[in-house]
C-alpha cells in the first residue's frame, strides 16, 4: 500500500497516465479478490466495508424487484445489524419481513427455512443467512439454504465476513447470488469491503453520481486500500485448512480453560467456525466482567463491535433462546493471528482469577 499512500493521488477513473496506473492497481486488486473467491473479476463490487456491501445487496436486489412490493424478505434473526437494519428499513416501507429463528445451535436449518417458505402468503423475494455467525461462530448449511430459496424464486444473500480465510469460500459452490466480505477481517485495511454479485443478477445501485464499479456503486476508488485488500485476499486464500485448524486448536484450548470455571457454559453448538468462543458466565455482572478483563489485558466483547455501547442484550443470544440476564453476562472471545498457546493459557488464567474475584466481592 505504501507507494499508493506516498504518491500524488490519481483518480483511477481519469484517462491520463497516472490515472490509468491507478486503474491498473485497482483492477489487479479486483482480480486477486476474485481469484480468492472463485469468482470472475467483473462480479466484484468494491465498497467501503461489509456493512455497505450487505446493505447494497439487500436494498439493491429489492429495488430491482420493485415491481412487486409484496415479495417477502426472510432474514435470519441472528444476522449482523448491517443486514437486520437494512431489512427493517425496507419493512417500514411495507415489504413483508419474516425472521428465521436459529434454534439453540445458532443458525437456521434447511428444514426451518423450508417450513417458513411454504407458509408464506406472498412470494419470496430475498433470503439472507450469514455463513458463520460473528458472535457464536455457528455455521449455516449455505448451499442447501440457497437451493431452497431459489426453488421459491428468491435471491440468496450470504454475509461471509467471518468465514473468509478460515473456511472454503468458493462462491460458485455456495450457490448464493450475493456474498459480502471485508478486508480488515483478513488482515487488510479498515474501511474497504466487497460484494460478489452473481453474473446477470439484477442490482440497483444505492450510491449514484458516477459510473464506477460498472455502474453498481459510484464513488472514487480508494486505491491504496484496494491494493491492500487484494494482497490480503490473496494471502487469506492460501493454506485455509491449516489456518482453520490452528485457530480451532487455540479456540478449543481457551474453551477448555474458561469452561473449567464453575458456572461457565458455551453458547451454541457445533458446527462452529474456528475463530469464536461465546460463553455465559453465571454469578457475575457482564459489564463488570468485561471491564475487569480489559484491565487484565484480556480484550473481549459482549457481541458485535458495531453494537458496542448498546444496553440491550445480544440479539443473537436472545434469538437462540438464551434468557436476557444470561445474555448480558455472556462474552465473545475471538482468536486469530499473533496468538499462541502461551497467550491463550494466560487469558484463561486471568479469566478464572477475575471471575473468582468478582464473585467473592458480590457476597
Amino acid at each position: 500500500m505504501l507507494p499508493w499512500l506516498d504518491a500524488v493521488p490519481a483518480n483511477p477513473s481519469s484517462v491520463h497516465r497516472s490515472g490509468q496506473r491507478a486503474r491498473a492497481a485497482v483492477e489487479t486488486a479486483r482480480e486477486r479478490l476474485a481469484a480468492a473467491l472463485g469468482a470472475a473479476p467483473g462480479e466484484i463490487v468494491f465498497t467501503s466495508g461489509a456493512t455497505e456491501a450487505d446493505a447494497l445487496a439487500l436494498q439493491g436486489t429489492l429495488d430491482a424487484r420493485d415491481d412487486d412490493r409484496r415479495g417477502a424478505m426472510l432474514i435470519s434473526a441472528v444476522e449482523h445489524d448491517a443486514v437486520r437494519r437494512a431489512a427493517m428499513r425496507e419493512a417500514d416501507r411495507g415489504r413483508p419481513l419474516v425472521w428465521l429463528p436459529p434454534g439453540p445451535h445458532g443458525a437456521p436449518t434447511p428444514d426451518l427455512l423450508a417450513a417458513h417458505l411454504d407458509a408464506l402468503e406472498t412470494p419470496a423475494a430475498l433470503v439472507a443467512v450469514m455463513h458463520t455467525n460473528n458472535e457464536t461462530g455457528a455455521v449455516a448449511d449455505v448451499p442447501a439454504l440457497a437451493d431452497l430459496a431459489h426453488a421459491h424464486g428468491a435471491a440468496f444473500l450470504v454475509d461471509a465476513v467471518q468465514a473468509f480465510g478460515v473456511a472454503p469460500l468458493d462462491v460458485g459452490a455456495l450457490g448464493a447470488d450475493l456474498v459480502a466480505v471485508s478486508a480488515h477481517k483478513i488482515g487488510g485495511p479498515q474501511g474497504v469491503g466487497a460484494l460478489w454479485v452473481r453474473d446477470a443478477h439484477p442490482l440497483t445501485p444505492q450510491a449514484v453520481g458516477g459510473a464506477q464499479e460498472r455502474g453498481r456503486r459510484a464513488g472514487t476508488s480508494p486505491v491504496a486500500n484496494l491494493v491492500g485488500f487484494g494482497v490480503a485476499a490473496e494471502a487469506a486464500a492460501r493454506d485455509v485448512p491449516s489456518r482453520a485448524a490452528r485457530y480451532a486448536a487455540l479456540r478449543d484450548r481457551l474453551e477448555a480453560a474458561v469452561t473449567a470455571v464453575p458456572g461457565v457454559a458455551v453458547n451454541g453448538a457445533a458446527p462452529r467456525g474456528p475463530k469464536h468462543l461465546n460463553v455465559r458466565v453465571g454469578g457475575v455482572d457482564g459489564d463488570a466482567l468485561r471491564i475487569a478483563l480489559d484491565a487484565e489485558g484480556v480484550e473481549v466483547s459482549a457481541g458485535s463491535a458495531c453494537s458496542a455501547g448498546s444496553l440491550e442484550p445480544s440479539h443473537v443470544l436472545i434469538a437462540m433462546g438464551v434468557d436476557a440476564d444470561a445474555a448480558r453476562s455472556s462474552l465473545r472471545f475471538s482468536v486469530g493471528e499473533g496468538l499462541d498457546d502461551a497467550a491463550v493459557d494466560a487469558a484463561g488464567a486471568r479469566f478464572a482469577a477475575v471471575v473468582r474475584r468478582l464473585r467473592d466481592a458480590a457476597f
